[in-house]
């Protein structure tokens, strides 16, 4: 049990929330939320002890084991399942002492340590990490890999396993998704229903949320408030109480009405299948979920595209990946205005290299790729980021796009993305990953694409910013490929589902919950093989066995080799560039005095920029081709 009294939080002099009394009770499941800000992360902060509070009175039980994952992991070469079970605290202290009892050759001692290590479910450890770790993503022959052989997302990935590995009384996960793929996301989800314990969630997905927990705190205006049940009960309290204001009301009226009038159009052409149904009824879940957000900071919408051509683009019998080695083979893919395709797949399959040789970054191993004329792409992706020019601001980032706009009106355009006043004219290097990735949105919508390729566009945003771009992409003309773990967008934004898989990509007949089952079938498919590999193995000697093995890790060593190369390179280019932003935040390097250096200072950053675009790609590559070869190598 959890007992908040009249908790008040500071971040410095700023007041977060305050009045804060609630009791969280044990097996309750409570959803965190509120914008980007407001405290929730500083929130986690104080429950682990981490921040102390300016007013009011905190309990918990004496004892009390609580979890998190950790937001740095170090680069050691302990191996990776170790490194998860490291997560069961319990565990690893009674080991210790069942060493030191050996050691002291205390047979009474042991006796008792052992009865306690098979009641703790000692003997299992290995294979409850394995089971994480096969959820999560990794392949069983990434296990004894070390730590620090992983990319960063696949770190964070690891820490999260170790959080789940603790046996914990609560269990706080802030954004646990960021780095997951679909497949990943529901595994977890699925995982996180059964925890016995209380846990308590920040998240921006509001699926996962609906499906996971069961209470909300909502922390805004300054205040924390708890709301039972999962997070579209929470909407439906929220907008009852926001429709008394007359004036949230009026545009809440005509955010309905917009709605209505999609939802009107579509079910004119829909036809029964699984798929456009399950379209209808998540816009028709739209009007509602309306209601809790007019009084949202963010409020924008895609001008139609100069020209449609039909198709805007065309591949035909071609070959996708790095290299010499094909990822997806055969693609036949014609594009039209209209089209609303969502991507999925497992992780390695190829979704993001299809987008980007749709988007021209890369070229096709084979095959031909035919773009219109008049096509106009807008691209979203997470690199896309860290093009943003640091020292420069949202207003001259539009500038640069067009010259000719008044600062009035490129300002009133940034104010729909929450950029206002002095915002609009501030250096980007500060900015939040959230606030970055709506710039970059604002200059994608800017530019009137006619289609809009979206690899994961939600990472880093929050609830209010993910329902306005969900709003705008209803109404968008041109055509939509979307890449999300976000099944809510999936769901309100697309109508087709195309799977990558096995190298190839096909229409998906059926909806995200057909996917969810498709899932299952595979990992169970995929066990049975592993099993049957498993039983074929145990009949060799020992010699034959090792023999095999040695064969494998030879013939994998130049892709490990090739991923740690680009790992180890990419490392160091980001150490050097934020020890570079640092410079570039401090305002002092903006003065006249400083011209020269700064002038130096960015030219330094283009360089940096650029080799690390180039590094990330040769990384991409390789772990996609090391993927590849592992899945071949267990089949």
């Amino acid at each position: 049990m959890l007992n908040f009294k009249n908790i008040c939080l500071r971040r410095g002099h700023e007041v977060l929330f305050s009045g804060a009394s609630f009791t969280l009770h044990k097996g309750q499941k409570i959803g965190i939320t509120g914008a980007n800000g407001v405290g929730k992360s500083s929130f986690f902060a104080f429950i682990r002890n981490e921040l102390h509070p300016d007013e009011g009175d905190f309990s918990v039980p004496p004892g009390l084991q609580i979890a998190h994952v950790a937001q740095e992991t170090p680069a050691v070469h302990r191996e990776a399942i170790e490194y998860i079970i490291d997560g069961d605290r319990e565990l690893r202290a009674l080991q210790q002492q069942i060493l030191a009892a050996e050691n002291n050759d205390d047979g009474v001692i042991l006796a008792k340590l052992y009865e306690k290590l098979d009641r703790l479910g000692g003997y299992t450890a290995q294979s409850r990490a394995s089971r994480l770790m096969n959820g999560l993503g990794f392949l069983s022959s990434q296990e004894r890999m070390a730590v620090a052989e992983f990319s960063g997302g696949w770190r964070m990935r690891l820490n999260l396993a170790q959080a789940l590995m603790c046996r914990s009384d609560v269990l706080l996960l802030d954004e646990p998704t960021n780095h997951l793929d679909l497949d990943a996301v529901i595994w977890l989800q699925d995982w996180l229903i059964k925890y016995q314990g209380t846990l308590l969630l920040i998240s921006h997905d509001r699926e996962f949320l609906d499906a996971v927990i069961d209470h909300i705190v909502h922390i805004e205006q300054k205040s924390a408030e708890i709301y039972t049940g999962n997070y579209s009960a929470f909407e439906k309290t929220r907008a009852e109480r926001l429709a008394q204001q007359q004036s949230a009301f009026e545009k809440q009226q005509k955010e309905i009405a917009h709605m209505q009038s999609f939802v009107d159009r579509f079910k004119a052409k829909a036809t029964k299948a699984k798929q456009a149904q399950s379209r209808i009824k998540a816009l028709e879940r739209m009007s509602l979920i309306a209601k809790a957000h007019v009084d949202s900071p963010f409020d924008f919408h895609f001008s139609p595209a100069d020209k449609l051509p039909n198709p805007l683009l065309k591949i035909e019998q071609a070959n996708v990946g790095y290299d010499h080695s094909v990822i997806i083979e055969d693609i036949n893919l014609s594009i039209s205005p209209g089209d609303r395709i969502g991507l999925l797949g497992p992780n390695g399959a190829g979704k993001s290299t299809l987008i980007k040789v749709l988007a021209g970054e890369i070229s096709p191993l084979a095959g031909v790729k035919q773009d219109s004329e008049m096509l106009k792409i807008g691209y979203f992706a997470q690199h896309q980021l860290e093009q943003l020019r640091l020292d420069e601001s949202p207003l001259w980032h539009l500038q640069k796009i067009d010259a000719k706009a008044t600062e009035k009106q490129l300002r009133n355009f940034l104010g729909g993305f929450n950029f206002h006043g002095d915002k609009a004219l501030e250096a980007v290097a500060p900015f939040s990953g959230g606030e970055k990735a709506r710039l970059v949105l604002a200059l994608i919508v800017y530019q009137q694409p006619n289609l809009l390729l979206l690899d994961e566009p939600t990472n880093h945003l929050d609830l209010e910013m993910r329902h306005a771009l969900s709003v705008a992409l209803q109404e968008f003309q041109g055509a939509i490929i979307l890449v999300s773990h976000d099944r809510y967008m999936l769901r309100s934004v697309t109508d087709k589902l195309l799977l990558v898989a096995n190298k190839k990509i096909r229409l998906f007949d059926g909806d995200l919950d057909d996917y969810r089952q498709w899932l299952a079938d595979q990992k169970q498919r995929q066990n049975l093989k592993q099993s049957e590999v498993s039983n074929s193995e145990s009949t060799l000697s020992r010699k034959q066995q090792r023999k095999l093995d040695a064969e494998r890790r030879q013939k994998l060593k130049p892709l490990y080799d090739a991923v740690k190369k680009a790992e180890q390179k990419m490392e160091k280019l980001h150490q050097q560039q934020q020890q570079l932003e640092k410079v570039l935040a401090d305002s002092e390097i903006y003065s006249e005095s400083e011209k020269h250096r700064l002038k130096k200072l960015l030219q330094e950053k283009a360089f940096l920029d650029k080799a690390i675009e180039k590094t990330e790609a040769d990384w991409l590559a390789a772990g996609e081709q090391l993927e590849l070869a592992e899945t071949e190598n267990h089949v």
